[in-house]
Protein backbone atom coordinates (compact mmCIF):
# COMPACT_ATOMS: atom_id res chain seq x y z
CA UNK A 1 0.00 0.00 0.00
CA UNK A 2 1.50 3.16 -1.00
CA UNK A 3 0.55 6.45 1.23
CA UNK A 4 1.73 10.20 0.53
CA UNK A 5 3.77 11.25 3.83
CA UNK A 6 1.06 13.83 4.44
CA UNK A 7 -1.80 11.18 4.18
CA UNK A 8 -0.23 9.29 6.67
CA UNK A 9 0.74 12.02 9.46
CA UNK A 10 -2.84 12.35 9.56
CA UNK A 11 -3.77 9.27 9.63
CA UNK A 12 -1.48 8.55 12.71
CA UNK A 13 -3.04 12.00 14.39
CA UNK A 14 -6.30 11.47 12.98
CA UNK A 15 -9.63 12.31 15.17
CA UNK A 16 -10.85 9.06 16.99
CA UNK A 17 -13.85 9.29 13.90
CA UNK A 18 -13.40 10.30 10.31
CA UNK A 19 -15.56 12.46 8.59
CA UNK A 20 -18.18 15.45 8.78
CA UNK A 21 -16.91 18.64 8.14
CA UNK A 22 -15.01 19.60 11.37
CA UNK A 23 -12.49 16.64 11.04
CA UNK A 24 -9.41 19.40 9.97
CA UNK A 25 -8.56 16.95 6.88
CA UNK A 26 -8.36 17.81 3.93
CA UNK A 27 -9.68 15.54 0.50
CA UNK A 28 -6.72 13.69 -0.22
CA UNK A 29 -6.33 12.68 3.69
CA UNK A 30 -9.68 11.76 4.11
CA UNK A 31 -9.80 9.57 0.96
CA UNK A 32 -6.38 7.64 2.21
CA UNK A 33 -8.48 6.96 5.40
CA UNK A 34 -11.52 5.68 3.58
CA UNK A 35 -9.38 3.36 1.86
CA UNK A 36 -8.24 1.87 4.98
CA UNK A 37 -11.56 1.65 5.87
CA UNK A 38 -11.86 -0.61 2.92
CA UNK A 39 -9.19 -2.51 3.62
CA UNK A 40 -10.78 -3.76 6.99
CA UNK A 41 -13.91 -4.18 4.62
CA UNK A 42 -12.05 -6.49 2.65
CA UNK A 43 -10.14 -8.07 4.84
CA UNK A 44 -6.91 -7.25 3.81
CA UNK A 45 -4.29 -8.12 6.30
CA UNK A 46 -2.10 -4.92 5.16
CA UNK A 47 -3.68 -2.91 7.10
CA UNK A 48 -1.96 -4.63 10.49
CA UNK A 49 1.07 -2.63 8.23
CA UNK A 50 -0.48 0.36 8.71
CA UNK A 51 -1.34 0.06 12.10
CA UNK A 52 1.96 -0.92 13.43
CA UNK A 53 3.51 2.30 12.11
CA UNK A 54 1.30 4.24 14.39
CA UNK A 55 -2.59 4.83 12.41
CA UNK A 56 -4.67 3.96 16.06
CA UNK A 57 -6.44 0.46 15.95
CA UNK A 58 -9.17 2.02 17.06
CA UNK A 59 -9.89 4.51 14.30
CA UNK A 60 -13.65 4.52 13.18
CA UNK A 61 -15.21 6.70 10.30
CA UNK A 62 -18.31 8.53 10.34
CA UNK A 63 -20.81 6.07 11.56
CA UNK A 64 -18.61 5.53 14.29
CA UNK A 65 -17.49 2.12 12.65
CA UNK A 66 -13.80 0.74 13.75
CA UNK A 67 -11.82 -1.14 11.90
CA UNK A 68 -12.82 -4.37 14.04
CA UNK A 69 -16.55 -3.62 13.15
CA UNK A 70 -16.06 -3.43 9.62
CA UNK A 71 -13.62 -6.42 9.22
CA UNK A 72 -16.48 -8.55 12.07
CA UNK A 73 -19.39 -7.01 9.85
CA UNK A 74 -17.82 -8.22 6.74
CA UNK A 75 -16.64 -11.84 7.80
CA UNK A 76 -13.13 -10.99 7.67
CA UNK A 77 -12.10 -13.54 10.75
CA UNK A 78 -8.80 -13.20 10.16
CA UNK A 79 -8.37 -9.58 10.38
CA UNK A 80 -10.18 -9.74 13.50
CA UNK A 81 -8.12 -11.88 14.97
CA UNK A 82 -4.63 -9.42 13.65
CA UNK A 83 -6.45 -6.18 14.70
CA UNK A 84 -7.31 -7.97 18.11
CA UNK A 85 -3.38 -8.60 18.52
CA UNK A 86 -2.86 -5.21 17.13
CA UNK A 87 -4.32 -4.12 20.26
CA UNK A 88 -8.40 -2.82 18.90
CA UNK A 89 -10.77 -2.49 21.46
CA UNK A 90 -13.53 -5.19 21.47
CA UNK A 91 -16.00 -3.12 22.97
CA UNK A 92 -15.98 -0.35 20.89
CA UNK A 93 -19.30 0.48 19.57
CA UNK A 94 -20.90 2.29 16.36
CA UNK A 95 -23.30 5.16 16.62
CA UNK A 96 -25.99 2.51 16.70
CA UNK A 97 -24.26 0.63 19.53
CA UNK A 98 -23.24 -2.08 17.91
CA UNK A 99 -19.92 -3.62 18.38
CA UNK A 100 -17.94 -6.76 16.60
CA UNK A 101 -19.68 -9.05 18.31
CA UNK A 102 -22.78 -7.79 17.46
CA UNK A 103 -21.83 -8.15 14.04
CA UNK A 104 -20.40 -11.69 14.35
CA UNK A 105 -23.90 -12.36 15.94
CA UNK A 106 -25.32 -10.87 12.93
CA UNK A 107 -23.30 -12.53 10.86
CA UNK A 108 -24.20 -16.47 12.50
CA UNK A 109 -20.34 -16.64 12.98
CA UNK A 110 -19.67 -18.52 15.75
CA UNK A 111 -15.92 -19.03 15.29
CA UNK A 112 -15.98 -15.00 15.96
CA UNK A 113 -18.56 -15.05 18.04
CA UNK A 114 -16.06 -17.64 20.30
CA UNK A 115 -13.10 -15.43 19.51
CA UNK A 116 -14.27 -12.17 20.69
CA UNK A 117 -15.64 -13.83 23.62
CA UNK A 118 -12.17 -14.88 24.66
CA UNK A 119 -10.82 -11.69 24.70
CA UNK A 120 -13.47 -9.77 27.07
CA UNK A 121 -16.27 -9.00 24.22
CA UNK A 122 -18.98 -8.00 26.49
CA UNK A 123 -21.80 -9.79 25.07
CA UNK A 124 -24.45 -7.06 26.48
CA UNK A 125 -22.58 -4.00 25.55
CA UNK A 126 -24.62 -0.84 23.24
CA UNK A 127 -28.29 -0.21 22.59
CA UNK A 128 -28.30 -3.26 20.01
CA UNK A 129 -26.08 -5.97 21.87
CA UNK A 130 -24.91 -9.29 21.00
CA UNK A 131 -27.73 -10.98 22.95
CA UNK A 132 -30.53 -9.00 21.58
CA UNK A 133 -29.36 -9.36 18.27
CA UNK A 134 -29.09 -13.45 18.86
CA UNK A 135 -32.89 -13.89 20.32
CA UNK A 136 -34.23 -10.77 17.81
CA UNK A 137 -32.45 -13.46 15.11
CA UNK A 138 -33.15 -16.90 16.74
CA UNK A 139 -29.33 -17.38 17.34
CA UNK A 140 -30.14 -20.25 20.04
CA UNK A 141 -26.28 -21.48 19.28
CA UNK A 142 -24.75 -18.15 19.68
CA UNK A 143 -27.02 -17.54 22.51
CA UNK A 144 -25.33 -19.80 24.36
CA UNK A 145 -22.03 -18.99 23.56
CA UNK A 146 -22.97 -15.30 24.85
CA UNK A 147 -24.97 -16.71 28.12
CA UNK A 148 -23.04 -19.81 28.81
CA UNK A 149 -25.11 -21.78 31.86
CA UNK A 150 -22.99 -23.19 34.43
Amino acid sequence: MTHDSDSYAAATSAPSQVGGTDAGLSDEQVAFLNSLFDLARNGDTRLLDVISQGVPADLADHKGDSFLILAAYAGQGELVRGLIAAGADVNTQNQRGQSALTCAVFRGDADMVKDLMAVGADPHAGAQNAVATAKAFGQEGLLALLEPQD
